[in-house]
């Protein structure tokens, strides 16, 4: 390992430790310069800012999570109307079991993106999320309307409502610190619950 390598992975160790305990907004970059061995000046040969060392923490998890939910709405959006009906939840819930076990494999690094992205552009890592499933719902709506289903209108704000409060939900996983068996059947047991609640909002019968 070269020695610009050592001091890059000695950063990024100290930068991670700095912001967990202190979120973003907190964290100084006098300390993790100093408890990496490095002189301030010396750090900015390797990030620009303390966002920019944040993003190097956080944002190829944050990618992949986003990655792969939207890459699961379009699987389904190819599908045909009567596969998006009848199979809903065989696209949903492997998708929420691939970012619960993604999460367990990079925790501290969500545990950053979660607890302590305040003051930085992943601080709407949630909603961003979010508009995209309330995005996909209003779409499943409408395809079930054209398939002759008494699909009531829905409102748009209630539906990011929904939306928002399924993925905070996921995501105390991390905010609880949850261990993972027990985090799973949390989740398995929240998309159901989901689920349901979408099958009554819409008149019908998901499962």
């Amino acid at each position: 390992m070269s020695d610009d390598t050592k001091t890059l992975d000695l950063i990024l160790k100290s930068a991670e430790a700095e912001f967990l305990e202190k979120g973003f907004q907190n964290a100084s970059l006098r300390n993790i310069a100093k408890n990496a061995g490095v002189t301030t000046g010396a750090f900015y040969r390797y990030y620009s800012s303390k966002e920019a060392l944040f993003a190097a923490l956080v944002e190829p998890h944050a990618a992949y999570i986003k990655h792969l939910f939207f890459h699961t709405i379009e699987n389904w959006d190819e599908q045909s109307s009567e596969e998006k009906a009848e199979h809903l939840t065989e696209f949903s819930e492997p998708c929420a079991e691939q970012i619960l076990d993604y999460i367990y494999e990079h925790y501290n690094h969500f545990k950053l993106l979660i607890c302590a992205s305040g003051g930085t552009i992943y601080e709407n890592f949630i909603h961003d999320l979010a508009e995209e499933e309330a995005a996909s719902s209003l779409r499943l709506a409408q395809v079930l309307r054209e398939m002759g289903n008494d699909i009531p209108e829905l409102d748009t704000t209630l539906v990011h409502m929904i939306s928002s409060a399924m993925f905070s939900g996921i995501f105390e996983i991390v905010v609880h610190d949850m261990q993972k068996e027990a985090a799973k059947q949390r989740v398995h047991q929240f998309m159901r619950f989901f689920t349901g609640g979408w099958s009554r909002l819409m008149n019908f019968d998901f499962d």
